[in-house]
């Protein structure tokens, strides 16, 4: 049986030595929905992303994915993508697909090979050759070629072009089963706005507001962008 909550954090605190980098998150990630997690640069982002992954150790609370602490098991259920690319620059991208198929049961390596062919990608080219945001294209690629349950992308949109970015937000789109949900760090809210189902900001560890996309713009008579502006003003 399927639970329906795919991620619960409750009461998560994160410090770095004396530091609070997060304070008493609570959140639900459901199924099916594709979620923009928004905030400014240090706003505790990529570190809530890292304590989801099991990259970092919490502080105090919990963290539960399919109703389990985070660990071995909801490690291959998430997909994710960091901010950083962290792939061998030495291999080519058809080495990378063999080691993505060896390392991830889930993975589908002929989905792969048909979205490098849409974003015009010579898998017989070696990284080191490409460019940033050509290699940002091949790690996305590989991120959603998992058939995942939860998908992790951090700034998945950065080094590319405003038509690439069109290509990827649809790829995110069409790429997701309606048992998995997606969960976009970004600032470039203006850009991913289309695509997100509901929308949870952050600030200075603090998540500020949860809220169904729809329903927030509804309200407040304005884009996802115009309302952030306006929280957050500097």
């Amino acid at each position: 049986m399927i639970s329906m909550e795919l991620v619960e954090i409750k009461n998560l605190n994160k410090k770095f030595d004396d530091k609070k980098i997060l304070t008493d998150i609570n959140l639900t990630i459901p199924r099916g929905k594709i979620i923009g997690l928004l905030g400014k640069n240090g706003a505790g982002k990529s570190t809530l992303i890292k304590l989801i992954n099991d990259l970092l150790t919490k502080t105090s609370g919990e963290i539960l994915v399919n109703g389990k602490e985070v660990g071995v098991e909801s490690k291959k259920v998430i997909s994710y993508l960091p901010e950083r690319t962290y792939l061998n620059k030495q291999m080519r991208v058809s080495e990378v697909i063999d080691y993505f198929s060896d390392f991830y049961d889930n993975f589908d390596a002929k989905k792969a090979k048909r979205l490098l062919k849409d974003l015009d990608l010579d898998i017989n080219q070696k990284l080191s050759k490409m460019s940033k945001g050509m290699q940002e294209k091949v790690q996305l690629v590989l991120v959603m070629s998992r058939n995942a349950e939860l998908y992790i992308l951090d700034e998945p949109l950065g080094g590319v072009d405003p038509a690439t970015r069109d290509y990827i937000l649809d790829t995110i789109l069409s790429n997701f089963s309606e048992n998995a949900s997606v969960i976009i760090s970004t600032h470039l809210i203006s850009d991913i706005e289309r695509i997100l189902d509901e929308v949870i900001f952050i600030d200075k560890g603090k998540v500020v507001l949860q809220s169904d996309a729809d329903k927030l713009r509804n309200k407040e008579k304005s884009s996802i962008d115009e309302i952030f502006r306006r929280m957050f003003k500097c």
